[in-house]
């Protein structure tokens, strides 16, 4: 018999839901807290938000690509560094759920006198980005393929790029006041201190 609770809501059918886009995560978030593990962030198709007071990064390239998802595919910017340290992160994703409405799912990490988030090999899918930027020693317009100061393109995701198409890179970039909307982030290192997840009914976005 299902458990049902004031105004109707069918829990067990509510967890059925849920679990594969915030439980799962959450749990991956733990782990990640507790050490450097490989990761990867994406929801079913679904865009998330992302925030981050600053962001240093070393080995900085980016080149456009298609994400590969459900029916078709979504032209991205794609942003690879091979290390990053980052001050505020905020990562907040909103999952429609049948018959309970939009439920929000928020990880903050690496504030205020906790060590700074550590990322290795770092890439970010992103279609939009607002951020005050600072590159040191840029080239723009490079080969993706020929990129050196950078991780090159993502190996072995499912995005398709054009080979010599586009691509700039820099040794290092810093980001300030980030504001990005993306679609995935994968790391080969993901360190996440002071780690904080909440969930909860409705909208609650980083921004």
């Amino acid at each position: 018999m299902e458990s049902v609770a004031r105004g109707g809501t069918r829990w067990k059918r509510f967890a059925v839901v849920m679990v594969p886009s915030v439980a799962a995560s959450a749990a991956i978030g733990v782990a990640l807290s507790q050490g450097a593990l490989a990761a990867s962030f994406s929801v079913s198709g679904q865009q998330f938000k992302v925030t981050a007071k600053q962001l240093d990064g070393t080995g900085f390239v980016q080149y456009g690509a298609l994400d590969e998802g459900p029916g078709k595919d979504r032209p991205v910017a794609v942003v690879g560094m091979d290390e990053a340290r980052i001050r505020n992160l905020c990562q907040s994703v909103v999952v429609p759920v049948p018959l309970f409405g939009n439920v929000s799912m928020k990880l903050t990490a690496g504030g205020e006198g906790s060590p700074r988030v550590y990322a290795k090999r770092l890439y970010i899918d992103a279609d939009d980005l607002q951020a005050n930027a600072k590159f040191t020693n840029i080239d723009i317009g490079v080969s993706v393929d020929r990129t050196t100061k950078g991780p090159g393109p993502n190996p072995g995701d499912k995005k398709k790029y054009r080979p010599d198409s586009f691509a700039q890179q820099a040794e290092k970039v810093r980001f300030t006041d980030v504001k990005q909307r993306a679609w995935a982030t994968t790391a080969g290192t993901f360190k996440l201190s002071g780690l904080h997840m909440s969930v909860k009914k409705g909208k609650h976005e980083c921004y």
